[in-house]
């Protein structure tokens, strides 16, 4: 268990570094490009996006399969059987690609012609971008079997690398899309579509060489075939839900609010995924841990790994949710100066949508890892596919543009509670013993936390000071009471240990 503490210290630290760069890099780079574009065109270049994303839910599933199945025989060391697993993933992934396609360039393309909220004179362009954005979508399907096996061999650096260099190269894109005189939204799209080439390049080279699993000469096994589709099925529900809960009520926005609305969507977003990289890391760097020590019967130590990966991913978060929470208008300000209309508040509200969400990742991981998904994926997806509706049904009597995520936000919570009772069937733990480890100390550490960063919210004026003196308050806050309240002795040593070697690393 020491071994795996030091590998996740470790591992996470290397995602850590990749996501502070890539979300400095990220956040400035999509404000150049909301800039040159404008919002319309930043709007639809992220409702194009959703479009194609509606089609990807099959992949969406056997992902999530195929990195539970490499990352379990990985556990019981089948290096045999690892091979077979994942020439037939390639192949069934490819097949997914090529229908993918077909869907898109027929059902897709239809409804991009027909029913999206698109001026008459960028209907061109967007056809155009449509194709790239294809491109894009197809080669990240196949590529999903190699981020799969680097992730389950835990070679988080060579996933860390490639974040960095996907982020570095978007960036070089934003400060050139000024230069060219062609339509820029179709220039923009071109380029993101020669990084996904090249980045597909690279995980092919680097997996022949350095993984003994990569091999496209095996036949396709179709035991491993069926087995994976039987298991894949169950979280083909889960999938659908996801794509319909976010991509869905993108397109809904469009349709009922228009691409301007649709741009301050993405932004709410792109906050989203810049703060919950500091809790996803160390998710990432975690799952394998779970899947692994659940092979190995180590109950005891799986059930260590859900409680400390619900809290911390929850604390992570939380450090940054507070100050982003409470000012947000002057950080889009500063960060956007021309912002788009609702972005505060679908910002405030996707921050505390994630907040909900980062106890679902290590329960869904366990569950995975028992195998046992098909009761429990209808149970969540029931839940969560009422987001699509009821969002429907809303707009449809005019509602405004955030009540998607109130409902999203609401059916998450009930989510959880549906979800421990799938925890305590399948692994043992109850439903109170979760919530005395996790949730009412992360929630008593969120209020106490809180407190003291809004009260000087609420008596100082709004600006730059504010914001400066909000955050560092907020942080230093959040540190106190996460090491004094939310960890365990064990766990308080555990930290001291790895800040000690890190600080020695720095001085070497």
């Amino acid at each position: 268990m020491q071994d795996g503490n030091k590998r996740i210290a470790k591992n996470t630290m290397f995602l850590y570094f990749r996501m502070l760069l890539s979300m400095l890099i990220s956040l400035y780079t999509s404000r150049i490009i909301l800039n040159i574009l404008g919002f319309t065109d930043y709007g639809l270049y992220n409702v194009i996006i959703g479009v194609t994303t509606l089609f990807i839910f099959l992949n969406g599933a056997l992902g999530t399969s195929t990195s539970r199945f490499l990352t379990f025989e990985l556990g019981r060391k089948n290096s045999e059987k690892l091979r077979q697993i994942f020439a037939t993933t390639l192949y069934i992934h490819l097949g997914i690609a090529l229908v993918i396609i077909f869907l898109c360039e027929t059902f897709g393309l239809w409804f991009v012609n027909n029913k999206l909220v698109i001026p008459e004179e960028r209907m061109h362009g967007c056809n155009i971008l449509y194709q790239f954005v294809l491109v894009n979508v197809a080669l990240n399907i196949i590529q999903i079997p190699m981020n799969a096996i680097i992730i389950a061999h835990e070679q988080i650096k060579i996933y860390a690398f490639t974040g960095i260099l996907d982020t570095i190269l978007k960036f070089c894109i934003a400060i050139s899309l000024s230069y060219f005189a062609y339509d820029r939204l179709v220039i923009f799209g071109f380029l993101q579509m020669l990084i996904t080439i090249s980045i597909f390049l690279f995980y092919c080279f680097y997996c022949k060489k350095n993984s003994q699993e990569f091999s496209i000469g095996l036949k396709f096994n179709r035991n491993i075939f069926k087995e994976m589709i039987g298991y894949s099925m169950w979280n083909l529900l889960g999938s659908s839900v996801v794509i319909l809960k976010n991509q869905g009520v993108n397109i809904l926005i469009n349709i009922f609010h228009g691409p301007a609305v649709n741009a301050a969507n993405a932004i709410a977003y792109q906050v989203n995924q810049a703060i919950t990289n500091f809790s996803g890391n160390f998710i990432t760097a975690l799952n394998p841990q779970i899947i692994k020590s659940y092979a190995n019967k180590e109950v005891e130590n799986t059930k260590t790994l859900i409680f400390r990966g619900g809290k911390f991913s929850f604390f992570l978060l939380m450090v940054i949710a507070i100050p982003i929470i409470l000012e947000i208008n002057t950080i889009l300000q500063i960060w956007l100066k021309d912002v788009p209309q609702y972005s505060n508040i679908l910002t405030q509200l996707v921050v505390i949508l994630a907040l909900v969400e980062c106890f679902t990742y290590t329960i869904g991981t366990a569950i995975q890892a028992v195998g046992k998904i098909k009761y429990y994926q209808i149970a969540i997806s029931g839940i969560l596919l009422l987001n699509f509706p009821l969002s429907y049904i809303a707009y449809k009597q005019g509602a405004d543009p955030s009540v998607a995520l109130i409902i999203s936000i609401f059916l998450s919570i009930i989510a959880v509670y549906v979800r421990l009772f799938f925890l305590k069937r399948y692994i043992g733990i109850s439903i109170k013993e979760y919530m005395a480890n996790v949730l009412m100390i992360t929630f008593t550490v969120l209020l106490l936390s809180t407190v003291i960063p809004f009260l000087f919210h609420w008596l100082m004026n709004p600006g730059i000071i504010r914001l400066i003196v909000v955050s560092i308050i907020s942080i230093l806050s959040s540190i106190f009471f996460i090491f004094f309240i939310g960890l365990r002795k064990n766990e308080k040593k555990l930290v001291v240990l790895y800040l000690k070697k890190f600080r020695l690393t720095l001085y070497r």
